[in-house]
């Protein structure tokens, strides 16, 4: 799975804004604000991935234990879905 594309993540004023580029702004009308754990796994989105791979690199850069990291990717990840922005 992968962001796809027509959709960029920016820092604008110390803020991870991600917003609809070319095509992707007639159907998505709008924003995303994410934290800085979103914009790490955002980054590790822009190819593809799975799952498994956003979990270690996840443990890797953070000190999180494993389930609350797994609970917090799948939740991300049921949001990018459910707003049309994952490519599987």
């Amino acid at each position: 799975m992968k962001i796809k594309n027509g959709f960029m993540l920016r820092e604008v004023a110390g803020n991870n804004i991600v917003v609809p580029v070319g095509a992707a702004c007639a159907g998505f009308n709008g924003m995303i604000n994410l934290n800085d754990t979103g914009a790490f796994l955002w980054g590790r989105l822009s190819s593809d991935t799975t799952e498994d791979e956003l979990l270690a690199a996840m443990l890797a850069e953070y000190d999180v234990p494993e389930d609350i990291a797994r609970r917090d990717i799948a939740s991300f990840i049921e949001n990018l879905r459910n707003n049309g922005l994952l490519s599987e």
